[in-house]
């Protein structure tokens, strides 16, 4: 008892006298610092990182926890990237039709419906052929409202439809017609011919069957793959809360080939032109460069989901790459101090008030930039692209699609947001090093139009390009490292060393060295057949029977395309697999009027995209691929066909 007293006047007194305590402990911890400041900032740094660190982990293991439990949720209900199989039953399958003769005026129609499926009373037509019936009698039909026609009649599981004649010739016939639809699909109206004695009935219901399945003969085996662009415009359709992932997505599709071209723009322009911006700054300028990439790539998806691909290839066209060439070229002089650019006055009080009058200092030409970006990166097609794409064009739903699409193009640019962020509060204070990172940044964003340039020149003029560019900047580096220390000076070694590394194209080219390596590299390349039209390209298909058929839709200006024909095409296992199959390649560069009937035709929405067909000429539609594939997988891909 005595001890729970003591302990509670010990707190009392604590209380009473706790602001005089800390008063003291802050007054020595400033006469402290003041002594030993040196230390004092070290602890305060110490503290700040801790502190920051922990804030950052707490944040992401949040974050890991929502993508997880979205990840769970989505594979609950949408079963994503789960079966292959086909969701919907062939019209064969779904409603099997049959008629039996039950006298000489009288023949049986019957249809045995599949469960989750049903028929439309007033789709149901008997048409008769030199003959005469009487008035059809329906059993009790089903009170149904249907998505889409409303309020109907249906059957479900099973209908049986006695037809009587009343006159008939020797040759009469039934011509019958109908149609059903599942929960969120429809079939097109079948129609079958039924002769009076039902032997023609039981051939046409047999041909329907086949019919199906060549109607179906596009559809992969039990085995093949089914194509990821497939998959995700499947579930989007399904699934609302899928167009979460084409988030996570666009996560990953920030590290590829297309849109890390757009780092060394992101950093020039938070960089600015005279000093570093702060954190806060540096985070809107970088958001307000992202959106104006995600809503061009969601605005530009959308026009080439309506319009196909001619509008991408009209932005790939010679001229549109060169004028970006020529413009990211003026940027990059810009940084090297050669001029200045600058809004006008008024357009920068309207832009942006509270900003700095510097190069990229502004949001609005920040946002502009970003723009420029989104044109840059929106040829690259892949598969997440493809699907939304896909979705779009094959339910007309822009606002799912225009949501995942910018889900997606945000997803690319989160990376970028946070590497320019963390790369800008690591970097020491304004001084003249700024001068030599925004040169350096010059030399970076010289590798823009190299990018550009690489779509429409030969490809053996693009590492030339890239030869020119890494020499020209290392040797700015050399010249611009000190050359005391002993430090410095290995730096001075290894720099000259990647200037001898990177001069190596030019030296193929000067001594002619390059021209047996060019040719083996030639050799190496998969000999294709080449079609221009749908003609012939159908001619070829019909000659090839009984081998499967494997089409490549190809252009200049497609990066991914050529990634598959330096990389996968030459690898010697894809070889010996294609040479089972006709490998055919249609150059798709001029969007000439057969390209574009060939476009048309197929419903293609981007390149790459690779075709194939089965051994009787029909097209596997689901085993499409969109999208640079490494040679390992593309071989995994050839092997489940």
């Amino acid at each position: 008892m005595k001890t729970r007293k003591l302990i509670m006047a010990l707190s009392s007194n604590f209380l009473n006298t706790k602001c005089h305590f800390m008063s003291i402990f802050l007054r020595n911890i400033h006469d402290f610092c003041c002594k030993k400041q040196a230390f004092c900032l070290t602890l305060l740094i110490y503290i700040t990182i801790r502190h920051l660190l922990s804030f950052y982990i707490d944040m992401l293991k949040r974050f890991i926890f929502l993508l997880v439990g979205i990840t769970l949720t989505l594979s609950a209900h949408a079963g994503l990237f789960g079966n292959d199989q086909p969701k919907y039953l062939s019209g064969a399958e779904a409603f099997a039709f049959s008629a039996t003769p039950k006298s000489d005026k009288q023949i049986e129609l019957n249809w045995q419906i599949a469960d989750g499926y049903y028929l439309y009373k007033k789709e149901i037509q008997v048409t008769p052929q030199n003959a005469e019936i009487q008035p059809l009698t329906f059993p009790a039909a089903e009170n149904y409202h249907d998505e889409f026609f409303g309020e109907v009649e249906i059957f479900r599981d099973q209908l049986t439809l006695p037809i009587t004649f009343s006159a008939a010739q020797a040759n009469a016939s039934l011509s019958v017609r109908y149609q059903g639809c599942t929960k969120g699909f429809c079939y097109p109206p079948e129609t079958v011919t039924v002769s009076l004695d039902g032997q023609q009935a039981v051939d046409s219901a047999q041909n329907i069957a086949k019919n199906s399945e060549n109607s179906t003969a596009s559809q992969p085996l039990a085995n093949a793959p089914k194509a990821e662009q497939d998959q995700l415009a499947e579930n989007l359709a399904n699934n609302r809360l899928s167009i979460f992932w084409f988030f996570l997505l666009g996560i990953g599709l920030a590290f590829t080939p297309c849109v890390l071209p757009m780092l060394p723009l992101l950093s020039a322009i938070v960089i600015g032109n005279k000093q570093r911006p702060n954190t806060f700054k540096a985070l809107l300028l970088s958001f307000a460069y992202v959106q104006g990439m995600a809503l061009t790539y969601t605005l530009l998806g959308l026009v080439v989901a309506a319009i196909g691909l001619p509008f991408q290839v009209a932005l790939q066209s010679p001229p549109v790459l060169i004028s970006l060439a020529i413009l990211f070229t003026i940027l990059a002089a810009s940084m090297f101090g050669l001029f200045e650019i600058r809004l006008p006055n008024s357009w920068q009080q309207k832009l942006n008030a509270m900003s700095q009058k510097q190069q990229g200092g502004a949001f609005g030409s920040v946002f502009v930039m970003g723009m420029i970006a989104g044109l840059v990166a929106s040829p690259c097609t892949s598969a997440p692209l493809s699907g939304a794409l896909l979705y779009v064009a094959q339910s007309g739903d822009l606002l799912t699609g225009g949501l995942a699409l910018y889900l997606l193009a945000l997803g690319m640019g989160i990376p970028l947001i946070l590497i320019t962020l963390f790369g800008n509060r690591i970097l020491p204070k304004s001084g003249d090093w700024l001068l030599k990172v925004k040169t350096a940044f010059g030399f970076v964003m010289l590798a823009l139009p190299v990018f550009l340039l690489s779509r429409i020149l030969p490809s053996h003029y693009e590492p030339l390009m890239w030869s020119a560019l890494a020499m020209v900047f290392v040797g700015w580096l050399i010249s611009v490292i000190p050359t005391q220390g002993v430090i410095k000076q290995a730096v001075r070694i290894v720099l000259f060393l990647t200037f001898a590394v990177a001069s190596y194209p030019w030296a193929n080219l000067v001594w002619n060295q390059g021209n047996s390596s060019h040719s083996a590299q030639v050799s190496n390349h998969l000999a294709f057949e080449r079609v221009q039209s749908l003609a012939e390209l159908q001619a070829k298909l019909t000659a090839s029977q009984g081998k499967k058929v494997m089409l490549d839709l190809y252009a200049d200006w497609c990066v991914a395309c050529k990634e598959f024909e330096k990389y996968t095409f030459t690898d010697q296992a894809v070889q010996q697999k294609l040479a089972e199959m006709v490998v055919l390649q249609v150059d798709m560069t001029n969007n000439s009027a057969q390209n574009d009937e060939l476009m048309k035709h197929f419903n293609v929405l981007g390149l790459p995209t690779i075709l194939f067909f089965d051994e009787s000429g029909k097209e596997l539609t689901q085993s499409r691929v969109t999208g640079f594939l490494e040679a390992n997988q593309f071989l995994n891909w050839l092997n489940q066909l």
